[in-house]
């Protein structure tokens, strides 16, 4: 006997798919997504997909994402993809694309940076992708993926 879990379809919202399953969580985090009223969330880790081998997905009822946002998302999927939704219908579907440059999203690593000691904007130029490698704009300080420090 076969069972199948189903998930309700969205009238209104987001989903976010194609997230490698190792970088879901860090999707949720840096888009505060716990920090929501009641919209409703649905997420999923270590789904097979044929791209990625196992993914993660996010659906979020009437939540719909600015470019800081989709710029976060790019930090930890790169090669997400996010739909949004409008009266149960995909109204426009993007891969999610790196930008050159990531401002006020993490913060330098270097404790001797000048925006960790003063009021100033961290500011990187993303030198490469998948690991995800930014160069600090101010000091020159490298920092891959998982060493991200977000910005409160």
């Amino acid at each position: 006997m076969k069972r199948e879990l189903n998930v309700s379809a969205l009238k209104n919202g987001t989903v976010i798919d194609h997230i490698p399953a190792k970088s879901l969580f860090n999707v949720i985090n840096v888009l505060r997504l716990d920090k929501l009223g009641e919209q409703m969330m649905t997420f999923g880790t270590n789904l097979d997909s044929k791209r990625l081998g196992k993914k993660g997905i996010i659906k979020i009822s009437d939540v719909f994402f600015e470019e800081h946002d989709i710029n976060k998302i790019a930090l930890f999927a790169p090669s997400a993809v996010l739909n949004v939704i409008k009266d149960y219908e995909v109204v426009d579907k993007m891969s999610i694309a790196m930008p050159e440059e990531i401002t006020g999203i993490v913060k330098c690593q270097n404790p001797v940076c000048v925006t960790n000691n003063e009021d100033v904007m961290p500011r990187y130029s993303v030198e490469g992708v998948a690991p995800t490698i930014l160069r600090c704009h101010y000091c020159e300080k490298i920092t891959e993926g998982d060493d991200f420090k977000l910005i409160d």
